[in-house]
Protein backbone atom coordinates (compact mmCIF):
# COMPACT_ATOMS: atom_id res chain seq x y z
CA UNK A 1 0.00 0.00 0.00
CA UNK A 2 1.61 3.44 -0.99
CA UNK A 3 0.85 6.43 1.39
CA UNK A 4 0.99 9.77 0.08
CA UNK A 5 1.30 13.07 2.37
CA UNK A 6 0.89 16.51 0.53
CA UNK A 7 2.27 19.79 2.84
CA UNK A 8 1.01 22.86 1.83
CA UNK A 9 1.58 26.49 1.10
CA UNK A 10 4.77 26.73 3.87
CA UNK A 11 7.91 28.49 3.09
CA UNK A 12 10.74 25.43 2.85
CA UNK A 13 13.55 26.66 4.41
CA UNK A 14 17.01 23.99 4.08
CA UNK A 15 20.79 25.02 4.58
CA UNK A 16 20.41 26.22 1.10
CA UNK A 17 17.46 27.78 -0.31
CA UNK A 18 14.09 29.22 1.08
CA UNK A 19 11.30 28.88 -1.35
CA UNK A 20 7.49 28.42 -1.00
CA UNK A 21 6.55 25.31 -2.24
CA UNK A 22 4.43 21.97 -1.33
CA UNK A 23 5.91 19.02 -0.63
CA UNK A 24 4.78 15.69 -1.76
CA UNK A 25 5.57 13.01 0.57
CA UNK A 26 5.41 9.26 -0.92
CA UNK A 27 6.41 6.25 1.28
CA UNK A 28 8.29 7.72 3.72
CA UNK A 29 10.76 9.94 1.19
CA UNK A 30 9.75 13.32 -0.13
CA UNK A 31 8.80 12.38 -3.73
CA UNK A 32 8.66 16.42 -5.55
CA UNK A 33 8.83 19.71 -4.71
CA UNK A 34 6.69 21.82 -7.11
CA UNK A 35 6.38 25.91 -6.32
CA UNK A 36 3.23 27.04 -4.42
CA UNK A 37 0.62 27.68 -6.70
CA UNK A 38 1.46 25.99 -9.68
CA UNK A 39 -0.06 23.98 -11.74
CA UNK A 40 2.94 21.19 -10.21
CA UNK A 41 1.91 21.95 -7.03
CA UNK A 42 -1.68 21.55 -7.76
CA UNK A 43 -1.18 18.33 -9.60
CA UNK A 44 -0.20 16.45 -5.70
CA UNK A 45 -2.69 14.56 -4.27
CA UNK A 46 -2.53 12.55 -1.14
CA UNK A 47 -4.98 11.29 1.60
CA UNK A 48 -3.16 13.58 4.08
CA UNK A 49 -3.13 16.74 2.96
CA UNK A 50 -1.04 19.14 5.82
CA UNK A 51 -1.88 23.10 5.36
CA UNK A 52 1.77 24.69 6.46
CA UNK A 53 0.39 28.16 5.23
CA UNK A 54 1.87 30.85 7.37
CA UNK A 55 4.57 28.33 8.53
CA UNK A 56 7.84 27.26 7.67
CA UNK A 57 8.44 23.93 6.79
CA UNK A 58 12.28 22.75 7.69
CA UNK A 59 13.97 19.48 7.93
CA UNK A 60 13.58 17.07 11.22
CA UNK A 61 17.03 18.46 13.48
CA UNK A 62 19.86 16.25 13.33
CA UNK A 63 20.96 16.14 17.24
CA UNK A 64 24.62 14.47 17.04
CA UNK A 65 25.29 14.40 20.62
CA UNK A 66 22.79 12.70 23.23
CA UNK A 67 23.44 10.40 26.01
CA UNK A 68 20.01 8.10 26.71
CA UNK A 69 20.36 6.15 29.82
CA UNK A 70 23.59 6.78 30.33
CA UNK A 71 26.10 5.77 33.64
CA UNK A 72 27.36 8.27 35.59
CA UNK A 73 28.97 8.75 39.22
CA UNK A 74 26.94 5.92 40.13
CA UNK A 75 23.46 7.13 39.16
CA UNK A 76 21.68 6.96 35.54
CA UNK A 77 20.72 10.01 32.66
CA UNK A 78 17.18 10.20 33.32
CA UNK A 79 15.65 9.57 30.25
CA UNK A 80 15.81 6.30 28.16
CA UNK A 81 15.75 5.81 24.39
CA UNK A 82 11.78 5.95 24.70
CA UNK A 83 11.42 8.88 26.77
CA UNK A 84 14.22 10.92 25.13
CA UNK A 85 13.55 10.30 21.68
CA UNK A 86 9.99 11.57 22.38
CA UNK A 87 10.83 14.59 24.04
CA UNK A 88 13.00 15.51 21.10
CA UNK A 89 10.30 14.44 18.48
CA UNK A 90 8.41 16.75 20.57
CA UNK A 91 11.47 20.01 19.97
CA UNK A 92 11.52 18.98 16.39
CA UNK A 93 14.28 16.43 16.14
CA UNK A 94 13.71 13.53 14.40
CA UNK A 95 17.41 11.59 14.25
CA UNK A 96 19.62 11.20 17.33
CA UNK A 97 23.50 10.32 17.00
CA UNK A 98 24.29 8.82 20.94
CA UNK A 99 26.99 7.28 22.52
CA UNK A 100 27.84 3.88 23.32
CA UNK A 101 30.26 3.28 25.74
CA UNK A 102 33.23 0.76 25.86
CA UNK A 103 33.78 -0.08 29.63
CA UNK A 104 37.48 -0.49 30.60
CA UNK A 105 38.72 -4.19 30.11
CA UNK A 106 35.45 -4.75 27.51
CA UNK A 107 35.47 -4.52 23.93
CA UNK A 108 33.86 -2.08 21.75
CA UNK A 109 31.46 -4.78 20.80
CA UNK A 110 30.06 -5.04 23.77
CA UNK A 111 29.62 -1.56 24.67
CA UNK A 112 27.73 -1.26 21.15
CA UNK A 113 25.66 -4.39 21.58
CA UNK A 114 24.64 -3.13 25.21
CA UNK A 115 23.52 0.09 23.41
CA UNK A 116 21.51 -1.41 20.54
CA UNK A 117 19.18 -3.53 23.57
CA UNK A 118 18.59 0.25 24.96
CA UNK A 119 17.81 1.58 21.91
CA UNK A 120 15.87 -1.23 19.98
CA UNK A 121 12.12 -1.19 19.96
CA UNK A 122 11.74 2.00 21.81
CA UNK A 123 12.72 4.62 20.07
CA UNK A 124 10.12 7.16 18.66
CA UNK A 125 12.49 8.82 16.21
CA UNK A 126 15.64 7.42 13.78
CA UNK A 127 18.80 6.84 15.58
CA UNK A 128 22.70 6.17 15.33
CA UNK A 129 25.75 5.45 17.13
CA UNK A 130 28.74 7.10 17.70
CA UNK A 131 31.52 4.82 20.15
CA UNK A 132 33.18 6.18 23.63
CA UNK A 133 36.46 4.35 23.18
CA UNK A 134 37.93 4.41 26.67
CA UNK A 135 40.46 1.67 26.48
CA UNK A 136 42.68 1.78 23.71
CA UNK A 137 44.80 -1.60 23.14
CA UNK A 138 45.38 -3.82 19.96
CA UNK A 139 42.11 -5.55 19.93
CA UNK A 140 40.10 -2.05 20.19
CA UNK A 141 42.29 -0.52 16.93
CA UNK A 142 40.95 -4.12 15.04
CA UNK A 143 37.18 -3.54 16.16
CA UNK A 144 37.43 0.06 14.99
CA UNK A 145 38.15 -0.76 11.80
CA UNK A 146 34.69 -3.20 11.90
CA UNK A 147 32.62 -0.97 13.37
CA UNK A 148 33.25 1.89 10.51
CA UNK A 149 32.46 -1.33 8.13
CA UNK A 150 29.19 -1.21 9.36
CA UNK A 151 28.17 2.65 9.78
CA UNK A 152 29.67 3.32 12.80
CA UNK A 153 32.36 5.85 12.20
CA UNK A 154 32.66 8.29 14.75
CA UNK A 155 34.79 7.42 18.01
CA UNK A 156 35.05 9.41 20.84
CA UNK A 157 37.90 10.18 23.69
CA UNK A 158 38.39 11.87 26.66
CA UNK A 159 41.19 13.94 27.45
CA UNK A 160 39.33 14.46 30.97
CA UNK A 161 38.06 12.00 33.59
CA UNK A 162 41.03 10.49 34.69
CA UNK A 163 39.99 6.52 35.85
CA UNK A 164 36.60 6.72 34.35
CA UNK A 165 36.77 7.56 30.19
CA UNK A 166 40.19 8.95 30.47
CA UNK A 167 42.94 8.62 27.44
CA UNK A 168 46.08 9.21 27.19
CA UNK A 169 48.20 10.96 24.38
CA UNK A 170 49.66 7.92 23.35
CA UNK A 171 46.01 6.38 23.47
CA UNK A 172 44.77 8.90 21.75
CA UNK A 173 47.63 8.86 18.87
CA UNK A 174 46.90 5.40 18.03
CA UNK A 175 43.52 6.00 17.64
CA UNK A 176 43.77 8.76 16.01
CA UNK A 177 45.86 7.15 13.36
CA UNK A 178 43.79 4.23 12.87
CA UNK A 179 40.85 6.68 11.99
CA UNK A 180 43.25 8.06 9.60
CA UNK A 181 42.94 4.77 7.52
CA UNK A 182 39.71 3.83 8.28
CA UNK A 183 37.78 6.96 7.40
CA UNK A 184 36.53 7.44 10.98
CA UNK A 185 36.02 10.71 12.91
CA UNK A 186 37.35 11.00 16.15
CA UNK A 187 35.46 13.46 18.42
CA UNK A 188 37.02 15.03 21.58
CA UNK A 189 36.28 15.81 25.03
CA UNK A 190 38.79 18.58 25.23
CA UNK A 191 39.53 19.45 28.57
CA UNK A 192 42.95 18.71 30.70
CA UNK A 193 41.63 16.35 33.00
CA UNK A 194 44.80 15.80 35.30
CA UNK A 195 45.33 19.18 35.70
CA UNK A 196 41.62 19.88 36.40
CA UNK A 197 41.51 16.78 39.00
CA UNK A 198 44.55 19.13 40.82
CA UNK A 199 42.39 22.04 41.35
CA UNK A 200 39.26 20.24 42.35
CA UNK A 201 41.19 18.70 44.95
CA UNK A 202 42.44 22.30 46.18
CA UNK A 203 39.33 23.52 45.47
CA UNK A 204 37.52 21.31 48.12
CA UNK A 205 40.66 21.03 50.87
CA UNK A 206 40.39 25.20 50.95
CA UNK A 207 36.63 24.87 51.71
CA UNK A 208 35.47 25.48 48.15
CA UNK A 209 32.29 22.80 47.63
CA UNK A 210 29.59 25.03 46.08
CA UNK A 211 28.22 24.31 42.37
CA UNK A 212 30.06 27.54 41.51
CA UNK A 213 33.59 26.45 41.95
CA UNK A 214 32.86 23.43 39.31
CA UNK A 215 33.21 26.27 36.56
CA UNK A 216 36.28 27.96 38.50
CA UNK A 217 38.14 24.46 38.54
CA UNK A 218 37.63 23.67 34.74
CA UNK A 219 39.15 26.75 33.36
CA UNK A 220 38.78 28.00 30.01
CA UNK A 221 42.70 27.75 29.45
CA UNK A 222 42.73 24.24 30.02
CA UNK A 223 39.73 23.53 27.54
CA UNK A 224 42.36 25.64 25.51
CA UNK A 225 44.92 23.89 26.05
CA UNK A 226 43.84 20.35 25.64
CA UNK A 227 42.16 21.51 22.33
CA UNK A 228 45.29 22.81 21.43
CA UNK A 229 47.45 19.48 21.46
CA UNK A 230 44.12 17.26 19.80
CA UNK A 231 44.50 19.38 16.73
CA UNK A 232 48.21 18.86 17.38
CA UNK A 233 48.33 15.13 17.68
CA UNK A 234 45.41 14.77 14.92
CA UNK A 235 47.85 16.42 12.72
CA UNK A 236 50.65 14.09 13.52
CA UNK A 237 48.60 11.70 12.74
CA UNK A 238 46.72 12.91 9.93
CA UNK A 239 43.63 12.27 11.43
CA UNK A 240 40.24 14.48 11.21
CA UNK A 241 39.23 15.93 14.79
CA UNK A 242 35.58 16.77 15.61
CA UNK A 243 35.45 18.71 19.21
CA UNK A 244 32.65 18.20 21.23
CA UNK A 245 31.21 20.93 23.39
CA UNK A 246 33.51 23.80 23.04
CA UNK A 247 32.63 26.77 25.19
CA UNK A 248 35.46 29.22 25.70
CA UNK A 249 36.94 31.98 23.48
CA UNK A 250 40.16 30.72 23.74
CA UNK A 251 39.16 26.74 22.54
CA UNK A 252 37.47 28.37 19.43
CA UNK A 253 40.73 30.69 18.44
CA UNK A 254 42.40 27.57 18.14
CA UNK A 255 40.27 25.67 16.31
CA UNK A 256 40.08 28.88 13.82
CA UNK A 257 43.78 28.76 13.85
CA UNK A 258 43.83 25.13 12.83
CA UNK A 259 41.22 25.88 10.22
CA UNK A 260 43.18 28.49 8.72
CA UNK A 261 46.16 26.18 8.15
CA UNK A 262 43.81 24.04 5.92
CA UNK A 263 43.08 21.12 8.85
CA UNK A 264 40.06 18.85 8.67
CA UNK A 265 38.99 19.91 12.69
CA UNK A 266 35.76 20.96 13.17
CA UNK A 267 33.83 22.47 16.42
CA UNK A 268 30.13 22.03 18.08
CA UNK A 269 29.14 24.10 20.89
CA UNK A 270 25.90 23.76 22.57
CA UNK A 271 22.68 25.88 23.51
CA UNK A 272 23.72 26.05 27.09
CA UNK A 273 26.84 27.86 26.47
CA UNK A 274 24.89 30.24 24.18
CA UNK A 275 22.40 31.04 26.19
CA UNK A 276 23.39 30.44 30.29
CA UNK A 277 26.51 31.29 31.95
CA UNK A 278 28.46 31.22 35.32
CA UNK A 279 25.17 33.25 36.97
CA UNK A 280 23.43 30.31 36.44
CA UNK A 281 25.77 28.39 38.59
CA UNK A 282 25.38 30.81 41.15
CA UNK A 283 22.57 30.51 41.62
CA UNK A 284 21.91 30.00 45.89
CA UNK A 285 20.78 27.32 47.99
CA UNK A 286 22.64 24.52 45.50
CA UNK A 287 19.98 25.39 42.66
CA UNK A 288 23.31 26.18 40.58
CA UNK A 289 23.34 22.32 40.31
CA UNK A 290 21.15 21.93 38.18
CA UNK A 291 23.88 23.76 35.48
CA UNK A 292 26.66 21.41 35.84
CA UNK A 293 27.96 20.41 33.04
CA UNK A 294 31.10 19.58 31.32
CA UNK A 295 33.03 21.81 29.50
CA UNK A 296 31.18 23.97 31.99
CA UNK A 297 29.41 26.95 31.46
CA UNK A 298 31.53 29.86 31.51
CA UNK A 299 31.48 33.64 32.20
CA UNK A 300 28.76 35.53 29.58
CA UNK A 301 31.66 37.41 27.82
CA UNK A 302 32.76 33.74 26.08
CA UNK A 303 28.87 33.96 24.01
CA UNK A 304 30.09 36.61 21.48
CA UNK A 305 33.21 34.31 20.10
CA UNK A 306 30.87 31.19 19.82
CA UNK A 307 28.53 33.35 18.07
CA UNK A 308 30.90 34.67 16.32
CA UNK A 309 32.45 31.29 15.13
CA UNK A 310 28.97 29.93 14.15
CA UNK A 311 28.64 32.96 11.60
CA UNK A 312 31.81 32.61 10.24
CA UNK A 313 31.97 28.32 10.47
CA UNK A 314 34.43 28.08 12.69
CA UNK A 315 31.90 26.33 14.65
CA UNK A 316 30.12 24.22 12.52
CA UNK A 317 27.14 22.75 14.99
CA UNK A 318 25.07 22.75 17.27
CA UNK A 319 24.40 19.65 19.31
CA UNK A 320 22.77 19.42 22.96
CA UNK A 321 24.97 16.83 24.73
CA UNK A 322 21.48 15.98 26.31
CA UNK A 323 22.49 13.94 29.42
CA UNK A 324 19.48 15.05 31.80
CA UNK A 325 19.84 14.14 36.32
CA UNK A 326 16.95 15.49 37.96
CA UNK A 327 17.78 17.89 40.43
CA UNK A 328 15.93 15.43 43.46
CA UNK A 329 17.94 12.36 44.66
CA UNK A 330 20.34 13.04 41.62
CA UNK A 331 22.09 16.17 41.28
CA UNK A 332 21.81 16.68 45.14
CA UNK A 333 24.08 13.78 45.56
CA UNK A 334 26.90 16.58 45.36
CA UNK A 335 25.52 18.92 48.19
CA UNK A 336 28.64 19.43 50.31
CA UNK A 337 31.43 18.47 47.08
CA UNK A 338 30.70 20.14 43.83
CA UNK A 339 32.85 17.18 41.87
CA UNK A 340 30.02 14.23 43.03
CA UNK A 341 27.46 16.05 41.28
CA UNK A 342 26.27 14.47 38.24
CA UNK A 343 27.47 16.10 35.30
CA UNK A 344 25.10 17.02 32.19
CA UNK A 345 22.25 19.09 31.63
CA UNK A 346 18.73 18.97 29.22
CA UNK A 347 18.19 19.98 26.56
CA UNK A 348 17.08 17.35 23.55
CA UNK A 349 13.35 19.27 23.63
CA UNK A 350 14.79 23.01 23.50
CA UNK A 351 17.37 23.44 20.81
CA UNK A 352 15.54 23.75 17.97
CA UNK A 353 13.28 26.55 19.45
CA UNK A 354 16.13 28.13 21.06
CA UNK A 355 17.92 28.49 18.02
CA UNK A 356 15.31 30.33 15.99
CA UNK A 357 15.48 32.31 19.05
CA UNK A 358 18.76 33.66 17.50
CA UNK A 359 17.39 33.75 14.43
CA UNK A 360 14.63 35.93 16.01
CA UNK A 361 17.34 38.06 17.86
CA UNK A 362 19.63 38.46 14.92
CA UNK A 363 22.42 36.37 15.65
CA UNK A 364 22.36 33.74 12.64
CA UNK A 365 20.16 33.50 9.74
CA UNK A 366 17.05 31.31 8.97
CA UNK A 367 19.13 29.06 6.22
CA UNK A 368 22.07 29.11 9.19
CA UNK A 369 19.80 27.64 12.07
CA UNK A 370 18.48 24.64 9.90
CA UNK A 371 22.58 24.37 9.07
CA UNK A 372 24.14 23.96 12.33
CA UNK A 373 20.40 22.01 13.33
CA UNK A 374 20.12 19.86 10.68
CA UNK A 375 22.34 19.86 7.53
CA UNK A 376 25.51 20.07 9.30
CA UNK A 377 25.53 17.00 11.84
CA UNK A 378 23.55 15.19 9.00
CA UNK A 379 26.66 15.51 6.64
CA UNK A 380 29.30 15.43 9.63
CA UNK A 381 28.05 11.99 10.56
CA UNK A 382 27.24 10.50 7.24
CA UNK A 383 23.52 11.09 7.02
CA UNK A 384 23.27 13.33 3.93
CA UNK A 385 21.04 13.62 2.53
CA UNK A 386 19.27 11.07 3.36
CA UNK A 387 18.75 13.53 6.82
CA UNK A 388 19.14 17.12 7.23
CA UNK A 389 17.61 18.30 4.16
CA UNK A 390 14.07 18.66 2.02
CA UNK A 391 14.55 17.19 -1.35
CA UNK A 392 13.87 14.27 -3.41
CA UNK A 393 14.97 10.92 -2.06
CA UNK A 394 15.28 11.92 1.39
CA UNK A 395 13.75 10.77 4.52
CA UNK A 396 10.18 12.46 4.82
CA UNK A 397 11.79 13.73 8.39
CA UNK A 398 9.64 17.13 8.44
CA UNK A 399 8.77 19.84 10.47
CA UNK A 400 5.78 22.27 10.53
CA UNK A 401 7.56 25.12 12.59
CA UNK A 402 4.94 28.29 13.64
CA UNK A 403 7.47 31.25 13.84
CA UNK A 404 5.37 33.47 15.44
CA UNK A 405 3.86 31.46 17.91
CA UNK A 406 5.12 32.35 21.90
CA UNK A 407 5.86 29.84 24.45
CA UNK A 408 7.45 29.83 27.94
CA UNK A 409 10.21 26.86 28.39
CA UNK A 410 9.08 25.22 31.43
CA UNK A 411 9.75 22.05 33.21
CA UNK A 412 5.36 22.43 33.68
CA UNK A 413 4.97 21.69 29.52
CA UNK A 414 8.55 19.47 28.58
CA UNK A 415 8.09 16.43 27.89
CA UNK A 416 11.87 15.29 29.45
CA UNK A 417 11.97 12.75 31.86
CA UNK A 418 13.73 15.27 34.78
CA UNK A 419 12.46 17.44 37.17
CA UNK A 420 14.00 20.85 36.25
CA UNK A 421 14.86 23.05 33.29
CA UNK A 422 17.77 24.29 32.00
CA UNK A 423 15.88 27.37 30.64
CA UNK A 424 12.79 27.72 33.12
CA UNK A 425 10.79 30.84 32.31
CA UNK A 426 12.53 31.77 29.22
CA UNK A 427 10.63 33.35 26.40
CA UNK A 428 10.67 32.01 22.63
CA UNK A 429 9.08 32.99 19.89
CA UNK A 430 8.42 30.01 17.95
CA UNK A 431 7.17 26.68 18.15
CA UNK A 432 7.07 23.44 16.76
CA UNK A 433 3.35 21.95 15.08
CA UNK A 434 3.77 18.93 13.24
CA UNK A 435 6.53 16.82 12.49
CA UNK A 436 6.78 13.95 10.16
CA UNK A 437 9.34 10.92 10.62
CA UNK A 438 9.68 9.06 7.65
CA UNK A 439 6.54 10.78 6.34
CA UNK A 440 4.26 9.43 9.88
CA UNK A 441 2.99 12.15 12.34
CA UNK A 442 4.66 11.94 15.55
CA UNK A 443 3.54 15.24 16.42
CA UNK A 444 -0.16 16.37 14.87
CA UNK A 445 -0.76 19.80 15.86
CA UNK A 446 0.46 20.09 19.06
CA UNK A 447 -0.70 16.02 20.22
CA UNK A 448 1.52 13.36 20.30
CA UNK A 449 0.64 10.80 17.40
CA UNK A 450 4.12 9.09 17.33
CA UNK A 451 4.67 5.62 19.11
CA UNK A 452 7.84 3.78 20.42
CA UNK A 453 9.54 1.39 18.19
CA UNK A 454 8.50 3.42 15.52
CA UNK A 455 12.22 4.87 15.48
CA UNK A 456 15.00 2.92 13.54
CA UNK A 457 18.67 2.29 13.84
CA UNK A 458 20.61 4.21 11.19
CA UNK A 459 23.96 3.25 10.32
CA UNK A 460 25.90 6.14 8.51
CA UNK A 461 28.88 6.83 5.89
CA UNK A 462 31.74 8.30 6.99
CA UNK A 463 32.30 12.46 7.88
CA UNK A 464 31.22 13.96 4.35
CA UNK A 465 33.42 17.06 5.27
CA UNK A 466 36.59 15.39 4.55
CA UNK A 467 38.88 17.33 2.02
Amino acid sequence: MSSRTVVRGGLVITASDEIHADVLIEDGRVAALAATGTRAAEAFTAERVIDATGKYVIPGGVDGHTHMEMPFGGTYAADTFETGTRAAAWGGTTTIVDFAIQSVGHSLREGLDAWHAKAEGNCAIDYGFHMIVSDVNQETLKEMDLLVEEGVTSFKQFMAYPGVFYSDDGQILRAMQRAAGNGGLIMMHAENGIAIDVLVEQALARGETDPRFHGEVRKALLEAEATHRAIRLAQVAGAPLYVVHVSATEAVAELTRARDQGLNVFGETCPQYLFLSTDNLAEPDFEGAKYVCSTPLRPREHQAALWRGLRTNDLQVVSTDHCPFCFSGQKELGRGDFSKIPNGMPGVENRVDLLHQAVVEGHIGRRRWIEIACATPARMFGLYPKKGTIAPGADADIVVYDPHAEQVISAETHHMNVDYSAYEGKRVTGRVETVLSRGEPVVTEREYTGRKGHGVYTPRSTCQYLN
